[in-house]
């Protein structure tokens, strides 16, 4: 078995891109994508190693329309596959920013149900419609007994606040189902610095426990990481299953470098023995002008463990290590 200690990953693994989505697929290939600067196309690669992403095969597999609801502010893209098909969910908004508001996005799901999904032909499945038609984002889904579920990000208008997290079983992969539930809301000071905000939802069953992380406060050197947890065997659907941190479980480390971690996702090491956590973060605090048209968020991967009663212990985010 590889030694903790001899894993070392190229940081950033890819550059400038923000909300960095990995999913190691059975064809041992690790697809990535992420929010491309600009904001307006999808861009899927694969590679199979983490160090080899930034050069490894790459596509714009979709464009924002040039009109519309899906014609700005493509954020967040997330690629899975469920049931033999490949899937993308990604939000979008089709309002001139910063002219008529940032706040605007809706959900929606891209459907490739060829083996290749850099080549293959993807298919609009439309928007995911929820209870609330109001700001929406950051959806990720996760299959437990034979059931599929959706995470998000929304503005409820009679909670003040940014987005709250909120969770749904799916009768297919673009389709919600059922009771939806409000998860959690920015309630400790941590999750309020510049906005109230609980966001960018990721997935963890291990332990005989489902964890979610999620990232909270404004997307500057104040954007951290929270956590929810919850049986494997309980009711996902009611809300007493679910614990919640009150402190962070991943935020700024000054001392290496590194700022605003958050948005993440979960993979494994290339030999399959380890957990590894992908997330941005951005080397320096001094932006100019709007953080969200900042690039400089650059994808990172690093090795965590776990602790005696089975939960994730992240520590804090590494130093550069590139050698490109």
């Amino acid at each position: 078995m590889t030694k903790l200690t001899e894993i070392q990953y190229n940081n950033p693994i890819v550059y400038q891109r923000a909300d960095p989505w990995i999913y190691k697929h059975t064809d041992g290939y690790y697809y990535f994508t992420g929010s491309v600067p600009g904001y307006q196309k999808i861009e899927v690669r694969r590679a199979r190693t983490l160090n080899d992403l930034e050069r490894g095969e790459k596509a714009f597999v979709w464009h924002a329309h040039p009109v519309g609801p899906l014609s700005s502010l493509i954020w967040a893209p997330e690629i899975h596959f469920i049931h033999g098909k490949w899937y993308i969910y990604f939000a979008a908004a089709q309002y001139d920013y910063p002219k008529d508001g940032i706040f605007q996005h809706r959900m929606y799901v891209l459907e490739c149900a060829d083996k290749d999904p850099l080549t293959g032909k993807w298919v609009e499945k439309g928007q995911v419609k929820t209870v609330q038609e109001s700001f929406s984002l950051d959806a990720t889904v996760f299959e437990l007994n034979d059931k599929l579920y959706y995470v998000w990000a929304q503005k409820e208008p009679a909670i003040p606040g940014n987005s709250n997290l909120y969770l749904s079983e799916m009768e297919n992969p673009w389709t919600l189902k059922g009771k939806q539930l409000l998860l959690t809301i920015p309630e400790y000071e941590w999750e309020k610095k510049g906005f109230l905000v609980n966001e960018g939802p990721a997935v963890l069953i291990r332990n005989g426990k489902v964890f979610i992380t999620y990232s909270a406060s404004a997307t500057d050197e104040n954007y951290c990481m929270g956590m929810l947890w919850a049986d494997i065997n309980s009711d996902l659907l009611d809300g007493y299953s679910w614990s919640k941190s009150s402190k962070p479980v991943f935020c700024s480390a000054p001392e290496n470098q590194q700022y605003g971690p958050g948005h993440n996702s979960f993979t494994v090491s290339e030999d399959g023995n380890y957990d590894v956590l992908i997330y941005h973060a951005r080397p320096y605090t001094e932006i100019e002008g709007d953080p969200l048209n900042n690039p400089d968020r650059h994808a990172r991967a690093q090795v965590f463990t776990w602790d005696e009663k089975g939960f994730p212990v992240f520590g804090k985010p590494i130093k550069n290590h590139a050698t490109f």
